[in-house]
């Protein structure tokens, strides 16, 4: 007998729960994802900041953790370069950008450290590389939080590779659709990281009508059995969830990272071009609040991204956290605690499963009543 939650996600991607791990970048590293595939879920790898090299080495690492099936993610803007090094499209930042950013070594008082971390231009080259270790490695999915193409589309399909596709609006969802994404999700206004302008509930069944009978998986501000059943409700098989998995005992996310997510309230994001260029939701903090109240048009990618790691680099050197990238979602207020991500996945479920057992019109418990105004 199935369990209630139990959704034609469960039987494509051979998990117990329809409920995803998003591959946040670098939060959803080898312990996190094993932890919410061993807990009945489906874990997904973010790759985006890993070399082939390093990929492979976090995968055989996932694998000695769990014999789940799991995902791969990886970022696939249209728009990059085709190749070129850090250094030569540093070249092509304009005057103006530089000249902003040294001012903000001298504004936020950070001493500039030389970065050493030897980091790679996102080119369309190396994106391909990172394609091509994916396919090497036979994850049993293939997610793509940014961008698609039928060419890399064919070639997962090629190797046996589930695709996922995450869009933000209904026109990219029949985009993928028709491109061949075996799931589409769509992700709405509310989520962490990069994100688009529609919020979740419109979103949802919109691109879910648009794409049947493509099956469609609900992501942004999803972080409890609440919006869990409520995505199935809008038309989703299942739920993408980040945010409520960065404040975990194995989200690869620092310390001071977690802890800002739990003193967060629900205001306390603000989606910023900053540090890549495209719109990303990040908590709010003092640089995306000085970017965007007089910082310069951004730059695309990667040269957004270029314009600040040096920046970022020092900033995280000295300590600043005020100032560093902290993508989440605005139902962050929801977290209270870090928890293992199997307790995460156990309240979604328990959560989920009593609000469907006992009926959604009925009260999930005597509250006492709000107190008179005026």
């Amino acid at each position: 007998m199935h369990h209630p939650l139990h959704t034609a996600l469960c039987d494509l991607l051979g998990c117990e729960y329809p409920i995803m791990l998003a591959g946040m970048d670098p939060v959803s590293r080898a312990e996190l994802t094993a932890a919410v595939c061993n807990a009945g879920g489906f874990g997904v790898l973010a790759a985006t900041s890993l070399t082939p090299d390093q990929m492979a080495a976090e995968v055989k690492r996932l694998r000695s953790l769990t014999d789940k099936p799991f995902g791969i993610d990886l970022l696939l803007p249209a728009r990059l370069p085709d190749a070129g090094s850090a250094t030569e499209f540093k070249a092509d930042i304009p005057p103006a950008h530089t000249g902003y950013v040294r001012g903000l070594y001298r504004d936020f008082s950070v001493p500039e450290a030389a970065s050493t971390r030897g980091r790679r231009a996102l080119t369309h080259s190396y994106v391909r590389e990172q394609v091509e270790a994916v396919v090497e490695l036979r994850p049993a999915v293939f997610a793509s939080g940014l961008g698609n193409s039928k060419e890399v589309i064919d070639l997962m399909h090629s190797r046996g590779i589930i695709v996922a596709s995450l869009v933000g609006n209904v026109k990219n969802g029949v985009r993928m659709a028709q491109a061949g994404s075996d799931i589409v999700v769509a992700q709405g206004h509310e989520a962490g990281g990069h994100t688009g302008r529609i919020g979740t509930l419109a979103l949802v069944p919109q691109v879910a009508d648009a794409v049947a009978p493509r099956p469609v998986v609900a992501a942004g501000g999803i972080g409890d059995g609440r919006g869990l059943v409520a995505s199935l409700a809008l038309g989703a098989i299942g739920v993408w969830c980040g945010s409520a998995f960065i404040p975990t005992v194995e989200g690869n996310a620092p310390r001071w990272w977690k802890q800002r997510m739990l003193e967060a309230a629900d205001e306390d994001t603000q989606v910023t071009r900053v540090y890549s260029g495209k719109t990303m939701r990040n908590l709010r903090n003092r640089l995306t609040e000085r970017w965007e109240s007089d910082g310069p048009p951004a730059l695309g990618m990667p040269l957004q991204g270029l314009l600040m790691s040096d920046f970022l680099y020092s900033a995280e050197q000295a300590g600043r956290t005020d100032l560093m990238f902290s993508p989440a979602g605005q139902i962050t207020g929801l977290f209270k605690e870090i928890k293992p991500a199997a307790q995460v996945v156990r309240e979604m479920v328990e959560q989920a499963t009593a609000l469907l057992e006992r009926g959604l019109a009925r009260p999930a418990a005597a509250r006492p009543p709000l107190p008179r105004q005026g």
